[in-house]
């Protein structure tokens, strides 16, 4: 597959269509070494990625649920929500989070940063969807929570 027809193939495919088909390590290196080409200014490369396989999917998953019921208002919780996090992974291969790890030139914004690890991000997808990857990107739950920085 070339890079436009990467591109237009691309899409996200919820965890409840994936397949349970184990991806092999070396394509999931092989994403993750695209990704590391990802421009950056000053070679900063702020993605970091955590790479969960097996039961470590679902001992994540059950974390971050645990995170949910623990700092979700009462009147804001809901059971629903709660399984739906706790059995997000089950029909994964692999979960990987990235995260963005500013570097420490103060002539590269925030910005930038947050940029170049979106792009590693994409680098990522179009690889894995040249080799017909199923991936879903997610930011729901508690991703946005400070709890979530310290569970990493």
């Amino acid at each position: 597959m070339d890079i436009k027809e990467a591109i237009l193939h691309r899409r996200l495919i919820s965890p409840d269509d994936f397949n349970s088909k184990i991806i092999d390590d070396i394509t999931i290196n092989e994403m993750l070494t695209c990704a590391d080409w990802a421009p950056t200014h000053g070679y900063t490369e702020p993605w970091r990625f955590i790479i969960y396989t097996k039961d470590k999917i679902a001992s994540f998953c059950k974390d971050h649920a645990d995170l949910y019921k623990k700092y979700t208002a009462s009147e804001k919780f809901t059971e629903a929500n709660f399984n739906k996090i706790a059995s997000r992974g089950d029909l994964a291969s692999h979960l990987i989070v990235c995260y963005n790890k500013r570097g420490s030139n103060p002539k590269i914004s925030q910005h930038e940063e947050i940029c170049a690890t979106a792009i590693a991000i994409q680098n990522l997808w179009l690889y894995g969807a040249s080799k017909n990857v199923g991936l879903y990107w997610g930011t729901g739950g508690m991703v946005h929570h400070i709890c979530m920085k310290e569970y990493f």
